[in-house]
Parts: C-alpha cells; sequence; structure tokens
C-alpha cells in the first residue's frame, strides 16, 4: 500500500519539478547571458550558502569563517534574516532581538559581535552598499545563506552538501529538497561536505570526491560538528553548571529542537545513559503561549530525579527573548553549542587566496582568532558567585563547563 501511495505521490510531484526546475533553470540562463545584472564590489565578498532546502550547517561554517578571521580583518555578516518581523536593512545593536534581525543573525552577533559588524537586509545589494556607506574601511563581507541570491557576484561561493544527503541523489523541489540542479555545484569555488562522521576514512573522502565531480579549480572540504558543554539559555537565573556526563540512568533530559534537520542533534544524546524525551517544532518555529505551555508539560511529565530542558543554540536566541517562558523553568534550561571543526587543514587558506589576500594566510593551521561568547544571553554571573546545586543533584555531579 505505502509503495503504491509513494508511486502515486511520485507521479504527481514529477511534473511539478520539471516545471519549477525550468524557471530556475530560466533564471540562472538570464544571470549567464547578462540579461538579469550581477553587481560587484570594491570589498570582497564570500558567500556561504547550498542548493538543498535547509539543513547544511550555513550558519555553523559561517561563524567558522568569521572565527578564524574576525581578529586578522575588518569583518561584516550580511544576512537576509529569515522569519524577522522587520523590514530593510537593520544593523544588529545590543538593543536587537530575533523578532527584529531574525534568529540566527541574533545567534552571530551575540557570539561574534564585539569583533564583527552583523546586519540584516532582504535586499543584499542594499544591504552590502549600506555597510561600505557606515563602514568604508571593511574589508571582508560574509553572506550568510545567499547561494541563490545571484544579484551579487561574490568573489568566492562556498557551498555547503551535507554527508548523508548528497546532491546528485537529490531530486527538484517539490519532489525532493534541491533548490536548483546539481549543475549549481559549477558556481561553487570550495565545496564542504558537512556533517561527516568522526570516523571518516581516506577512502570515505575519495569516494565523495568522486561523487561531486568537481572541476579543477574546485576545492573540496569536509567538515564534522563537535558538541561543547551545555550553557545555560538564562544564565542570571542559573548559577551553576551542568554536566551531561554527571547525569545517569535515573535522570530525564527533555529536548526541544526547532531546527530543519533535528536527527544529528538528537544523536548525541543517545550516547549518554539519561532517559530522553524529543519535542519537535518547525524550522524557525516562533514559540507561542501555547508552545511554552506545552514544553512546561512535558519537562513536568518527564521522568527522572533531576531533569533539565536542552535546546539548539538557534532555539536558545528565540526562547530566551520569549515572554511566556516560566520563570520556575529557566534555572533548567541549556542549549548545546555546537562548534564546525574542518577535517582537512587549508580551508581558510583556500578563503584567503581567493579574495586576494594570501599576506594574511597563517604559517599553522586555521586556528580561531575570534573566541565566540558562550554565556547565555543575559550577564552571567561572575566566577566568584556560589555555584549552588541543581535542585536534586548531589554536589559531585555539577562541575564547571
Amino acid at each position: 500500500m505505502d509503495s503504491t501511495w509513494n508511486k502515486v505521490i511520485k507521479c504527481v510531484l514529477t511534473p511539478l519539478s520539471w516545471i519549477y526546475g525550468s524557471v530556475v533553470w530560466t533564471r540562472n540562463k538570464m544571470f549567464d547571458w547578462g540579461i538579469l545584472p550581477q553587481e560587484t564590489f570594491p570589498v570582497p565578498v564570500v558567500c556561504v550558502g547550498n542548493i538543498t532546502v535547509g539543513g547544511t550547517g550555513k550558519t555553523p561554517h559561517t561563524e567558522y569563517i568569521v572565527s578564524r578571521l574576525g581578529r586578522r580583518m575588518k569583518v561584516a555578516v550580511l544576512s537576509r534574516g529569515y522569519k524577522r518581523k522587520t523590514k530593510g536593512f537593520i544593523l544588529a545593536n545590543s538593543h536587537s532581538t530575533p523578532e527584529m534581525i531574525g534568529d540566527e543573525p541574533m545567534q552571530i552577533f551575540h557570539k561574534f559581535g564585539r569583533a564583527v559588524k552583523v546586519a540584516v537586509c532582504e535586499n543584499r545589494r542594499t544591504g552590502i552598499r549600506e555597510l561600505l556607506r557606515l563602514f568604508p574601511d571593511l574589508e571582508l563581507i560574509v553572506l550568510d545563506d545567499a547561494f541563490q541570491h545571484r544579484y551579487v557576484k561574490p568573489t568566492v561561493a562556498v557551498l555547503l552538501t551535507e554527508y548523508n544527503r548528497p546532491v546528485h541523489n537529490d531530486h527538484l523541489l517539490p519532489l525532493g529538497r534541491l533548490r536548483e540542479s546539481v549543475m549549481a555545484v559549477n558556481r561553487a569555488d570550495i565545496v564542504v561536505v558537512t556533517k561527516c562522521p568522526e570516523n571518516m576514512s581516506a577512502l570515505d573522502k575519495s569516494l565523495k570526491k568522486k561523487d561531486l565531480d568537481l572541476m579543477s579549480f574546485q576545492q573540496p572540504f569536509f567538515s564534522r560538528y563537535e558538541y561543547e558543554g551545555l550553557s545555560p539559555v538564562f544564565p542570571e537565573e542559573c548559577p551553576y553548571h551542568v554536566r551531561l556526563g554527571a547525569l545517569t540512568s535515573k535522570d530525564g533530559v527533555l529536548l526541544v529542537t526547532g531546527i530543519a534537520h533535528p536527527r544529528y542533534f538528537v544523536r548525541h544524546f543517545s550516547h549518554f545513559p539519561f532517559k530522553v524525551k524529543v519535542l519537535h517544532f518547525p524550522d524557525h518555529h516562533d514559540f507561542t503561549r501555547k508552545d511554552i505551555e506545552e514544553i512546561r508539560k512535558r519537562y513536568d511529565a518527564l521522568p527522572g530525579e533531576h531533569k533539565i530542558i536542552v535546546t539548539t543554540e538557534k532555539d536558545a536566541v528565540r526562547l530566551a527573548y520569549n515572554p511566556y517562558f516560566p520563570q520556575r523553568l529557566k534555572p533548567f534550561v541549556f542549549y548545546q553549542p555546537i562548534t564546525v571543526n574542518m577535517i582537512d587543514d587549508g580551508f581558510i587558506r583556500a578563503i584567503l587566496r581567493g579574495i586576494g589576500r594570501a599576506d594574511l594566510i597563517p604559517g599553522g593551521d586555521d586556528a580561531p582568532t575570534v573566541s565566540p561568547v558562550m554565556s547565555g544571553y543575559t550577564p552571567a554571573p561572575s566566577e566568584s558567585t556560589d555555584t549552588g546545586d541543581v535542585p536534586g543533584h548531589e554536589e559531585d555531579e555539577i562541575s564547571e563547563l
């Protein structure tokens, strides 16, 4: 029955994919033939994007670039600000909220706003012009999720593709997840295979490179996620640190996610002995009063002697500014920071060569020059503050990150 139903769905969606693909093909050709204009700028522009719908790690890889170049150059990050409730150009500042600039730009500003400029604008050309007007000494602009925004001609285009979701095995929307044909890979200068397994072998890399079938000028790289210690979403309400390794099979964790593909996030917690329950919302979800009440109910019903709520960095941004979040739960809400680890050295050097700044290439590996702020979304307590105990936890189950 399922097989028959899948065939029916495929028969219905395949013609729609053809129509969608023809529209995208025509649009791309209009750029290729110069009918639609592409604009270049006097400052190097690095575009980070993908050709699939969501989930390849655009923002973490944007943060990786910022963390490596934020002290060597004067850098700005420009995003569309997806699902924000404002329009036009907005420069992030200490008064910004996710509603004003979007959750991902807010996340980047929170972590790197002391070292780089962060702005949003749905029209990237307008946004770049405004950034250059405000900061004429900028040396690099990084566009987050702009591979399809072809009105801007990037100096270096970085394309991301997931290890477990290869683009050559996918289909165009709505039958598959592709925003445009796999031929669009040819526009990339650098291709990064993301979310690779920890034990990736040389043979795996070789097979992936063969599948990508890149041209000689294109450089492939591989990356994976690394999970750091938990950070409180409400640090002023949480004067202690919880270590996942200290929790036991008698304890419980409620995972709250609002991201495109939560399985990688959820899988990380499957290695621990504690009980795990998952509450999933759509990507970029705007938590309502009803949603917050559901989180409270799930937490109260969660089995375990000691219980916490863990969410993603992106969801933490929205929860921290949510007016409906109950005060009594704030001490028990944490987010799981992730960082990108490039398996092969040379990614940043490739970008610097691409933008004509080989003079900034370091002698060693691609070491970070800007450390992200990981202390939550309000001022964290000083280290001299008494760390206290999580209610129900023994003292030896609490440790600093």
